[in-house]
């Protein structure tokens, strides 16, 4: 039976997947350039997890400190990353985010500013400088309204509540996107000849996440089922700051912000524990003097650059471990205090969101006492692996940007990087799309064998007559990797979880929805299974086989950075059947010019600006 003859369809030339930041830029270039394009969110439109960066878009703009320059901005990027970033993604991302925000601006975000009426900058955890552009704690909810506002202005095509199933493909290239109404169940195929996939994260698959529930892994499972390769999926990112109390709120976000606009974290004796955690290393590579990072290492509270600001795996390394020796708050964190800090109505003014969400959900004024803060699954730094210039990956019209792709960010990420990532590398996925079809000599078509398949495997769950319940089986993955593949990660430890996934995927795979796909929140749970399980063994593996600790990615059995593997990446694509491949891969070499940058001194490119 061809189950594609009747369905809807309907023929962009783009078809962008995700609306948040990242989608929502993409499209704004695509459209731009005369594309017809056709935008698909899973959620409603303005619904994305761009919100949830609340502290700052990282930009060299030198409005805090002149001294600060797209290279000082490269060089912490990288070393943040511990040199495992892809070096031409980094320099591109310096260079084009003083641009993307100023163009955000004339777009009509409305930044705070500075005394002199300019766009202000504040300090946060990695950046040499204040470097952060911001709006209170509401960055992301400014980027994302004015993005939707200016995109929805450019003719763009929005398709809400919408989820993408398929990539279909014409050979080896891009042809077109099966995809599924939330509200009615029904399919629609989108033709199209080129596909940017800006997806977000996984972190669904992890208990205690500041993910909301779109963030499922459904860009990594397009792109792995189509064809393209994922990178460096070990290294997921802890935020150290989310809430712990209570129970219905943990893991989401405090904003960096928070620190960077002088609170302090605290033990349950009252100790500022981070003094006691600060790598030399770090600590001379960043300090002005080494007269400064003597002070710093000794326990100075009148530092310049306090410890709470030091990169997010540092920080949420520490807590875990105060928390391990019997030194955490009553309700298994730790103390982040600004009330003793900074006086009520500064608070009030530059971080009333996070005045707001604790005062209404946890019952706290945080003007007046300290919150209870621990570390939450934030951000994959890994992802769908692209093309450092042109965001496509190895298959031909399928790009990616944003948080899905891999490879910007290294081991780790820099706050407020992630903003000034969707900008860029938003605006260089449409501008490289719109490039190969211009290239393209003839229009892709859809197999109607893939799709029929497609929906097929959609719809399985509603024809079971019985089966495991796809809540539940959603909890037990969660549960496994928080044992397994969390924060801390050992051997064995990990093979455990490789092996735990791969006996609950039965499971997943015979899941039950009752009743019709209208309506259906168990059916799209169901759908979720899928998604959720690659990302979650995609990340298990790749920590299994990367043995040493770097960045975000913490192996007991193999503490500290191993020099064998400062130059590789861990790259997971589709085997033969449904076997995953993991392979090491030599990271590309270097070029000279940005390798002398990132391991310059800091006088040496102090005030260096083109």
């Amino acid at each position: 039976m061809n189950l594609s003859a009747d369905i809807q369809r309907v023929q962009h030339d783009v078809v962008v997947i995700g609306a948040g930041g990242a989608g929502l830029r993409a499209a704004i270039e695509c459209a731009d350039q005369g594309l017809n394009t056709g935008l698909v969110c899973k959620s409603l439109l303005g619904k994305a997890h761009t919100v949830m960066a609340e502290g700052g878009c990282a930009a060299a703009l030198g409005n805090a400190d002149p001294r600060d320059s797209w290279k000082v901005h490269f060089r912490d990027t990288m070393r943040g990353g511990k040199f495992l970033n892809q070096w031409k993604m980094a320099e591109l991302h310096a260079k084009h985010a003083p641009d993307e925000v100023r163009l955000l601006e004339k777009w009509g975000a409305v930044f705070d500013r500075t005394k002199e009426g300019l766009i202000g900058q504040r300090n946060f955890g990695g950046h040499r400088y204040p470097r952060l552009a911001h709006v209170g704690d509401r960055t992301g909810l400014e980027m994302i309204r004015t993005l939707q506002d200016h995109a929805i202005h450019q003719g763009i095509h929005v398709h809400m509540e919408c989820t993408a199933l398929r990539i279909i493909k014409d050979g080896d290239k891009v042809s077109g996107v099966l995809a599924y109404w939330r509200e009615t169940g029904r399919f629609i195929l989108f033709e199209c000849k080129a596909v940017i996939l800006a997806t977000g994260g996984g972190g669904k698959a992890w208990r205690i996440t500041s993910n909301s529930w779109e963030y499922t892994g459904d860009g990594f499972e397009l792109a792995y089922e189509a064809g393209a390769e994922l990178v460096n999926m070990e290294f997921t990112q802890f935020h150290p700051t989310g809430m712990v109390w209570p129970p219905s709120v943990r893991g989401i976000l405090v904003t960096e912000g928070v620190r960077g606009d002088g609170g302090v974290l605290l033990n349950s004796e009252g100790e500022r524990f981070m003094f006691g955690y600060i790598p030399e290393r770090f600590a001379a590579e960043t300090a002005d003097t080494e007269e400064e990072a003597e002070r710093w290492l000794e326990g100075d509270k009148e530092a310049r650059r306090p410890p709470e600001l030091l990169t997010r795996d540092v920080v949420a390394r520490a807590i875990t471990k105060e928390v391990q020796e019997g030194r955490g708050s009553p309700h298994g964190g730790v103390f982040l205090d600004i009330a003793s800090r900074r006086p009520a109505e500064i608070i009030k003014r530059k971080l009333p969101s996070m005045y707001h969400q604790f005062k209404e959900l946890a019952e706290v004024d945080i003007t007046k006492e300290a919150m209870e803060v621990g570390p939450t699954l934030h951000y994959f730094m890994g992802g769908i692996r692209v093309d450092s210039e042109t965001q496509m990956t190895r298959v031909p019209g399928l790009f990616a940007c944003g948080e899905c792709s891999g490879g910007m960010h290294g081991a780790n990420r820099l706050g407020g990087n992630s903003l000034s990532d969707l900008l860029v590398f938003g605006m260089l996925s449409g501008k490289h799309t719109v490039k190969y079809l211009e290239a393209l000599d003839t229009t892709p078509s859809c197999n109607s064998g893939a799709i029929d398949a497609a929906i097929r495997e959609a719809t399985a769950p509603l024809r079971r007559d019985e089966g495991p319940n796809p809540y539940v089986v959603h909890e037990e993955l969660q549960d496994l990797l928080n044992e397994g593949v969390n924060i801390v990660r050992n051997k064995e430890g990990l093979e455990k979880a490789v092996a735990e996934i791969a006996a609950l995927k039965p499971q997943a795979e015979t899941a039950k929805a009752h009743g019709s796909s209208q309506y259906n929140p168990g059916w799209h749970e169901a759908i979720s299974l899928g998604p959720l399980f690659l990302t979650a063994e995609a990340v298990a593996r790749a920590a299994l086989v990367r043995e040493e600790s770097r960045g975000a990615h913490t192996r007991l059995d193999f503490p500290g950075e191993q020099k064998e593997w400062q130059e590789v990446h861990v790259v997971v694509r589709k085997g033969q059947g449904d076997s995953m491949e993991v392979l090491k891969e030599a990271t590309a070499d270097a070029p000279d010019e940005l390798s002398k940058i990132a391991r310059s001194t800091l006088e040496e490119l102090e005030g260096a600006q083109e």
